[in-house]
């Protein structure tokens, strides 16, 4: 059954603070120096904006954006808004302007906050002239109103005011991997019972400490990172940008690390740059020494005093949990999606098995349906789809399980996913492929970043694959095209003689393009947009089956 929260999150947000106001909650680094904002300063900073939204008039529970990258003020803003009687739409900092056109204008949001960003010039153009703007500090340069001047002219809000639980407190829109972005609603109550009860269930609390580098428009950052601080008091460190990520990670030095496969793979052919696989693997054997090259490697990671490893977002290879394993980094997988808040499935030292997502989190109801579909009841269950009625009433069955989308079996209690239930494809041959589970064998390779299998209306199945960054810059090196080649064409063997003979793999192509969100390869959470790198590659598919060949460069 599904458990409502004993509080919201605005209450515990304002327990931290009467407890606790000297407690260090978040620290943002600037240019390498690190600023720390106790509970008392953040509360301060949020209910000084709150009085001056308040100010402003706005419609009760208006809708306020926010479009930036991760820091410590996307937080305060949020708190104020809530605060305030609002809901935030957090906007992801690599939208493109015309998907920010279409987010304000759907939100029909009032006000906007604009934060830490990288390409604030091409964004701008969606954002409309007349509308309301305030700059956070790590703004870029601009004109609008800005934040410590605005918090400057107002005395904090005196009063605590929580709101029902049932009231809309903050729309996140999707990706869009396919067709306009849809807004997912969700009210105090589905954001507040699954931050309170993860953080029970995995007993995280104030000793801890985590780096929020996830965007934080997306819900599994803002669930378990954002919403999950507040509640359990982990003290939250930023990373500044990605070329100071390690240095930031040794000042966060996290006990608790959340990620995605694609960053955990990142990890992995890092660590195999420094240390040969086959040299690794050897003395890792070594009873002597491995607890030494463990340590090595985790430090080397900024991972050394990790106690509590997730990963989330897409499958990960379960050769990729081993690994770490190995290591003695014991990687949580776990399961959610936006319209559940993140909270589904989530794996613990006693349920865990590679491959799989773990067992139902506690207040979650999941079942297959007859079609292999994952139905889930979820203390997270969002609202529905803003302004979008008959959107919400195709996902939800009739007794209030939602539809997934994904296929999935359950193996000794805990729930394997194979696949979604749209990216079966049919080949020539009248039979149908799901893709993940051949893209998990073949991501478990080491020389590779990321791949996308497909093959619909073909003779056979095929993958596009993405070098591992370190090995880009060998794409046109004849000699390691030779030895890469007989890699793939061995990796490519191991795969078929492990599927059925409808599902084989008839050649692997190295692609050339990095695949980046920036390109639109990506969704923001660096999953693979499938649509997108299957017509990227359409043009070249005919002489490619023509070429038979077993594993093909792009040129």
């Amino acid at each position: 059954m599904s458990t409502a929260p004993e509080k919201l999150v605005l209450q515990a947000a304002f327990e931290r603070e009467k407890a606790h106001p000297e407690r260090i909650f978040m620290t943002q680094p600037v240019n390498g120096e690190a600023t720390d904002y106790s509970w008392g300063e953040t509360m301060d900073q949020a209910r000084r904006m709150a009085a001056h939204i308040n100010s402003l008039g706005l419609p009760a529970n208006s809708n306020i954006a926010m479009i930036s990258k991760n820091c410590a003020h996307f937080v305060i803003a949020e708190l104020a808004i809530w605060m305030a009687g609002h809901c935030t739409v957090a906007l992801y900092p690599t939208l493109n302007a015309e998907t920010v056109a279409y987010i304000l204008d759907h939100s029909e949001s009032k006000l906007l906050f604009v934060g830490k960003l990288d390409d604030w010039a091409h964004m701008q153009e969606g954002v409309p002239a007349d509308m309301s703007k305030i700059a956070l500090p790590l703004a870029p340069s601009n004109d609008f109103d800005k934040w410590d001047e605005v918090i400057a002219r107002y005395q904090p809000i005196s009063e605590d005011p929580v709101w029902p639980a049932d009231q809309r407190a903050l729309i996140c829109y999707t990706s869009g991997s396919t067709g306009r972005p849809k807004g997912v609603a969700h009210s105090f109550g589905s954001i507040s019972a699954p931050a309170s009860l993860q953080g029970k269930v995995l007993d995280i609390n104030e000793s801890d400490r985590a780096i929020s580098y996830l965007p934080l428009a997306h819900v599994m950052e803002r669930a378990l990172l954002e919403a999950g601080s507040i509640f359990q008091g982990v003290h939250v460190f930023f990373a500044e940008e990605l070329d100071t990520f390690l240095q930031d990670m040794r000042r966060a030095r996290p006990t608790l690390f959340i990620s995605v496969p694609r960053l955990w793979l990142k990890f992995q052919s890092g660590v195999f740059q420094k240390f040969p696989e086959k040299k690794l693997n050897l003395l890792l054997k070594i009873p002597v020494v491995n607890n030494i090259v463990r340590k090595k490697v985790l430090d080397g990671l900024g991972l050394g005093s990790v106690r509590l490893a997730a990963s989330g977002s897409a499958p990960i290879p379960a050769d990729l949990i081993r690994w770490y394993d190995k290591l003695g980094l014991h990687i949580m997988e776990g399961y959610g999606m936006t319209e559940d808040f993140a909270y589904s499935h989530m794996s613990t030292e006693s349920k865990r098995a590679p491959g799989t997502v773990g067992a139902p989190a506690e207040g979650v109801e999941c079942r297959i349906s007859d079609t292999g579909e994952i139905e889930v009841k979820s203390p997270g269950l969002m609202m529905g789809y803003y302004k979008a009625p008959e959107l919400t009433a195709e996902v939800m069955t009739e007794d209030g399980f939602f539809k997934t989308g994904d296929r999935g079996v359950y193996e000794n209690g805990l729930l394997r996913i194979t696949g979604r239930v749209k990216e079966l494809f049919k080949t020539s041959k009248g039979k149908y492929v799901a893709p993940v589970p051949l893209e998990n064998l073949l991501s478990a390779d080491s020389m590779l970043e990321q791949c996308c299998v497909s093959g619909s209306g073909r003779q056979a199945c095929y993958a596009i694959l993405q070098l591992a960054e370190g090995l880009r810059d060998k794409f046109d090196d004849p000699a390691f095209r030779e030895e890469a080649t007989k890699h793939f064409e061995t990796l490519l063997a191991e795969v078929n003689s492990q599927v059925e003979n409808y599902e084989e793999l008839q050649f692997l192509a190295i692609a050339r393009e990095p695949w980046q969100v920036e390109n639109d390869f990506l969704t923001p959470t660096l999953k693979i947009k499938r649509n997108v790198i299957e017509s990227a590659y359409e043009p070249f598919l005919d002489d490619w089956y023509a070429s038979r060949k077993k594993v093909i460069w792009q040129d």
